[in-house]
């Protein structure tokens, strides 16, 4: 394996880490006034928010590499094309389906449905994009969604509607599985990721602004959220989202959409460990559980040995220089 490659697997091991710092902050979102009295429009409102901040903390990120001329250019081609598209099915329609479901059978139910989304984007990766993966990766791969599927049934929630639930939470599934594999797409030619990831922030915010939330009658809701604390809170959350997201599109195009997502898959592990910061409990299943995700979303690169390997060279030069 080369470095170039076990620096992929690190950075999309970051972002999973980041994401899962990401998933603990959106519940305390959820849980603060006045979302927390506006339980069915509270995700879609923290959702668009989270991405409108996410939107503006790339464009300062754009500014600052200079980046902008690229970004422009990018809107223009074939490639910057099909990044839009990636981004309908990753913002409105994945999410959109994730808290639909969510409203109709509950969190964890979602969370068991909504973690096949790797195996989707496997089969699409190696339909269209012809990437392959050995048995022990797609053995890595299996673990780390069972794992997270049983991680899944930790709460005994009551659906409402579980037939809606569980085909809202396959649309989520389709679209995130698409998302990656449209955008590895995206990139294979003139399209950087951080360039892509910009795309990808502004039009899910703007699909959200401009569709979602006046079918949803959320703007009366957002306006409240903009003039309470918890608008603080939202944009700090959305930095670390952009930072993982980042992490995410850099590893899907060093190291292809499979293995990044893979790798990504593991934030509800890191997420159950970072739970622990903000005063979560966690038991021996969980960590158990954890270990399995982590474990197998390492498997999915084939060989973690090598980026181990990467480290321990690195940390030997930082030693050297100092």
């Amino acid at each position: 394996m080369k470095n170039s490659e076990a620096k992929g697997i690190a950075t999309g091991l970051t972002g999973g880490i980041l994401w899962g710092l990401d998933t603990v902050l959106v519940g305390i979102i959820l849980a603060m006034s006045p979302l927390s009295g506006a339980v069915a429009l509270a995700p879609f409102i923290s959702t668009f928010l989270h991405d409108f901040c996410s939107a503006i903390w790339m464009l300062l990120f754009t500014g600052i590499h200079k980046n902008f001329k690229k970004f422009f250019q990018a809107i223009r081609t074939r490639s910057g094309r099909f990044v839009m598209l990636a981004a309908l099915f990753g913002g409105p329609i994945g999410m959109t389906g994730y808290m639909l479901s969510i409203n109709y059978m509950g969190a964890s139910n979602t969370a068991i449905v909504s973690a096949m989304y790797p195996a989707v984007g496997a089969f699409l990766g190696y339909l269209f994009l012809k990437e392959r993966m050995k048995l022990r990766g797609f053995v890595g791969l299996l673990l780390a969604i069972l794992a997270t599927m049983i991680l899944g049934f930790t709460s005994p929630e009551e659906p409402k509607n579980i037939l809606l639930g569980i085909l809202f939470a396959l649309l989520c599934v389709f679209g995130w599985g698409c998302e990656c594999v449209i955008t590895a797409y995206g990139m294979k030619n003139d399209v950087i990721p951080e360039v892509a990831l910009q795309i990808r922030q502004c039009v899910s915010a703007i699909v959200y602004g401009v569709l979602i939330l006046p079918l949803i009658g959320g703007f009366s809701l957002v306006g409240e959220v903009l003039q309470s604390p918890v608008m603080l809170v939202i944009a700090l959350t959305a930095l670390a989202g952009t930072a993982s997201y980042l992490c995410y599109y850099r590893s899907i195009d060093q190291i292809g959409a499979i293995k990044a997502m893979g790798l990504n898959i593991s934030y509800s592990a890191w997420a159950i460990f970072i739970g622990l910061f903000f005063g979560q409990t966690l038991g021996i299943k969980e960590i158990i559980l954890a270990l399995l995700i982590i474990t197998g979303s390492l498997l999915t690169t084939e060989n973690p040995q090598e980026f181990l390997h990467l480290f321990y060279h690195e940390k030997k030069g930082t030693e050297a220089k100092e």
